[in-house]
């Protein structure tokens, strides 16, 4: 009972997870900028950077990528499921 509740509950994360990273992309490539959000814990009172497509191409794409990658990989849970060692 306890590892199916664990494969649901990772079903529902990636689910919603793949949903934001593709809206994320979406947008970003809609309006040619991408928000930078701060993962720092010791940091985080900074705001988030814009990282625009013209001013700042390589970290734009490096972040574009990145989620991306996040996306499918979140993909690939949500299909697949969460597949723990026992």
């Amino acid at each position: 009972m306890r590892l199916f509740l664990y494969e649901v509950v990772a079903r529902i994360v990636a689910i919603y997870l793949c949903y934001d990273c593709g809206r994320r992309i979406w947008y970003g490539l809609v309006e040619r900028k991408i928000t930078l959000i701060n993962t720092d814990l010791l940091d985080w009172w900074t705001p988030s950077q814009v990282l625009d497509r013209d001013s700042a191409p390589v970290r734009y794409w490096l972040i574009m990528g990145t989620q991306a990658f996040a996306m499918l990989a979140c993909l690939v849970v949500a299909i697949i499921g969460w597949q723990p060692k026992t």
